[in-house]
């Protein structure tokens, strides 16, 4: 039987397989009806899973890296609840390089572990 961590890191690396593709589909199936998304190309956050797949279907087929790498990755269980971080590392086909830093709260429900709240920024190095 995996861990919690085992699973919650296999639910991101699967998620960020797709969206690296061009699917954000990988994501929206993990989130709950009710999640919160941060992200530093949009001014307010987007709240519930109908506003956040209107967002992701706008850009869908427009993100893609040819790999990518997910850092350091630590996740935290309380209870019902888990906070995944981590360092992401995309590959654009061209040998550009993008730096974010990521949390994700997961919450366990009847249909498995969902996120309810997403924050991704920039990494600033120095």
């Amino acid at each position: 039987m995996r861990s919690i961590t085992e699973e919650i890191i296999a639910l991101e690396t699967y998620a960020l397989r797709r969206w690296c593709a061009g699917d954000p589909g990988g994501f929206l199936e993990i989130c709950d009806g009710d999640v919160v998304y941060f992200d530093p190309f949009i001014d307010r956050r987007i709240d519930g899973l109908e506003a956040l797949t209107d967002y992701y279907e706008a850009i869908r087929g427009k993100v893609r890296a040819s790999r990518f790498e997910l850092l350091d990755p630590r996740v935290r269980v309380i209870g019902d609840a888990a906070v995944l971080t981590f360092n992401f590392v995309s590959h654009g086909s061209q040998g550009d390089e993008h730096r974010w830093n990521c949390t994700e709260v997961f919450r366990r429900g009847p249909s498995g572990w969902r996120i309810i709240q997403t924050h991704w920024s920039f990494t600033r190095a120095g």
